[in-house]
């Protein structure tokens, strides 16, 4: 399994399932960033109430080789963060009261932040592995259910667009059914915010049991989604409590990650994508109204 990095974004993302001694060097390091990337392996250790061993321990989990690697990558970050301003809004709850001004602009950093994040942490090598895979398959099928279905259906109409045979599914017996009758030379991309939707997993699992090459979209690194794929693109997500859950917070960011898989499947069949675009540009020009 093959799966992409990040920072603070990542920690975030996967505080909830670590052990309680590296969830509390997690918390502190998202408490203050800055701090974190200003402080010795040693002070860390003791203001988390764990041990040097512990933090680098830490450190590994998330792809560093040690505590001086994850400084060097916190002050990056923290360092891109302040010059764009990404903190105003960031990790505000809206509440019912809120002015509409208010909550937009919480929407905004909020979002803005989850694309910067993504970007941050996108694996360019993971995103030219899917879209070989893709250029290369005889047939591609997205699964996803809810608000990441309305994702996979959103893919597979850009893929359409310039020759790319692709399908997408939500409900669980056609994902099932479809899944039977990939094969080796197929691509099977499962699309899940925590990774732990059942119904995209059994998608997936169907289609492996076939060899397809499995690609899993999530926010969840070590989730049973990316766990069971070959390929794993990750994206940021966090919950605003009030109004907008985790699903609907991470659309931006899948949308970002695949639009990205798109692009380099674009690139790599430059000549037959700008064709087939035209002509589908063409077919539906007598659909639209002329200006007045």
């Amino acid at each position: 399994m093959l799966v992409a990095g990040g920072v603070l974004g990542r920690i975030q993302t996967e505080l909830p399932g670590l052990p309680e001694a590296l969830r509390r060097v997690g918390e502190l390091i998202l408490a203050d960033p800055g701090e974190a990337a200003r402080s010795t392996i040693i002070t860390l250790a003791e203001r988390s109430g764990s041990s040097p061993a512990t933090v680098t321990r830490f450190c590994r989990v998330f792809g560093f080789a040690g505590y001086a690697e994850l400084r060097v990558s916190l002050a990056t970050e923290t360092g891109r963060a302040a010059q764009a301003n990404w903190g105003r809004g960031v990790g505000r709850d809206i509440g019912p009261t809120d002015p509409l001004d208010t909550a937009i602009e919480t929407m905004a950093a909020s979002d803005s932040r989850l694309i910067q994040e993504t970007a941050a942490q996108l694996d360019t090598d993971m995103v030219a592995k899917v879209a070989e895979a893709i250029v290369a398959a005889r047939r591609v099928v997205l699964f996803g259910v809810s608000i990441s279905g309305a994702v996979a259906g959103m893919l597979e109409a850009r893929l359409r667009r310039i020759s790319i045979p692709c399908w997408s599914h939500t409900d669980a017996h056609e994902a099932l059914a479809d899944a039977s009758l990939l094969a080796a030379q197929d691509v099977a991309i499962g699309i899940s915010h925590r990774g732990r939707t059942r119904e995209v997993l059994e998608a997936l699992a169907e289609a492996g049991a076939h060899g397809a090459t499995l690609v899993a979209v999530t926010s969840f690194a070590r989730s049973p989604l990316a766990e069971l794929s070959d390929l794993v693109l990750t994206t940021a997500g966090r919950d605003i409590k009030t109004f907008r859950p985790g699903g609907l917070a991470a659309v931006h960011s899948q949308l970002f990650v695949l639009d990205a898989v798109y692009v380099a499947v674009a690139q790599r069949t430059y000549e037959r994508s700008r064709d087939a675009y035209e002509l589908t540009i063409n077919a539906v020009e007598s659909h639209r109204v002329e200006r007045g």
